[in-house]
């Protein structure tokens, strides 16, 4: 079947600088563990993961 190995292209992956990723990581740390955005960002990390190998 023709155009049947089709793939999407790769998403981007954004970059953010150390100084973000630290304050990021003190603003997740104040939040509640049961908060939901903290599982929304263990699936946020697999998806960048994925899109990195895509490349």
């Amino acid at each position: 079947m023709a155009g049947s190995e089709a793939r999407a292209p790769c998403p981007p992956v954004v970059d953010y600088s150390s100084a973000d990723q630290d304050r990021a990581a003190d603003e997740v740390e104040g939040l509640p563990g049961e908060a939901v955005i903290v599982r929304m960002l263990g699936d946020y990390a697999v998806l960048r993961d994925q899109a990195r190998a895509c490349r």
